[in-house]
């Protein structure tokens, strides 16, 4: 079997194509990047794309196609964000023809405005969003969903190379305090690194050629309980303080404006977007990819984090 990997220099996309070629399939890594260590990818031939100038002329004919391409952002210009994620997408669709496609999709395509619990696939897209980010995905996913692929939504993606969730946790501490917003009880779903790989694989290879699956860990989790876990493996001593959702939205408001006004490209600590993923319960049913796509996930763990 042949699959390509997109956005191969990446988190998730390295952590697909590394498992592809441990288990001796055919792999071709397509990724941003100029080009990357050999290892990223497990050793598959490598080729530099960026999948918002066009298809590629000459791609390589293949079973499958695991498109983990995207901005991850949840901050930025819209046209960045939908040229990376819809226009992207339309691209990867147009190199392979034919080929069985995989998306990696976000459950940031559910109703941000409103509490997503144990949220089933039908549940989105939504109608509104609160950043380009869930409406540029959102987008990819119609288009994707129209051309008969998987869709696949996980959730705050963490585990070894994870350059979103545990940084932005780690750059928040403050001393002997973690400052975060809601009452630290609420539910979250998770996702780890080995549990989305294992869902890719499952996509690519199985009986099951078309659909939406919600992947996440086996069982949600409460925001506190996440993060007393990653202080504790990464040996900090410091503890979770809870910010009123009520009091922590209207300061958010202010950030965002400011930060748009001087069009400051990084953005603030405290966002809308993040409230809305921190004090809201945001928990995935995934029953679907059990039954279906054969996905037995593990439980939600932060065992060596210090390592990552």
């Amino acid at each position: 079997m042949k699959i390509a990997v997109t956005g191969a220099s990446g988190f998730v996309g390295g952590a697909v194509c590394r498992a592809l070629t441990s288990r001796g399939v055919t792999t071709y890594a397509f990724g941003r990047r100029p080009a990357v260590p050999p290892s990223h990818v497990g050793g598959a031939p490598y080729r530099s794309w960026d999948l918002t100038r066009g298809p590629l002329g000459d791609a390589p004919g293949v079973d499958a196609v695991i498109h983990c391409a995207g901005s991850v952002t949840d901050w930025g210009p819209a046209p960045a964000l939908f040229a990376a994620n819809l226009t992207g997408t339309r691209n990867a669709l147009a190199a392979f023809p034919g080929a069985r496609f995989v998306h990696v999709s976000t459950a940031s395509v559910y109703d941000p405005f409103r509490p997503s619990i144990m949220a089933r696939e039908d549940e989105a897209p939504a109608s509104r969003y609160m950043n380009a980010y869930g409406a540029s995905k959102a987008a990819a996913e119609r288009l994707a969903s129209e051309h008969g692929a998987i869709i696949l939504r996980p959730h705050a993606v963490y585990g070894p190379g994870d350059t979103t969730l545990l940084p932005r946790v780690l750059s928040a501490v403050r001393g002997p305090l973690l400052p975060a917003v809601g009452s630290g009880e609420t539910r979250i779903s998770l996702t780890s690194i080995g549990n989305l790989v294992q869902a890719c694989l499952l996509a690519a290879t199985g009986r099951v050629a078309s659909g939406v699956f919600n992947v996440a860990d086996a069982e949600p989790v409460t925001i506190d309980a996440a993060f007393r876990a990653i202080l504790g493996e990464r040996g900090i001593r410091a503890r979770p303080v809870y910010i009123p959702a009520r009091i922590a939205g209207p300061l958010a408001t202010v950030a965002e404006g400011a930060f748009l006004l001087t069009r400051r490209p990084e953005p603030p600590r405290l966002t809308r977007y993040a409230i809305g993923h921190l004090a809201v319960e945001r928990t995935l049913d995934i029953t679907a990819a059990r039954e279906l796509l054969g996905y037995t996930p593990h439980a939600t763990t932060f065992d060596g984090a210090a390592a990552w």
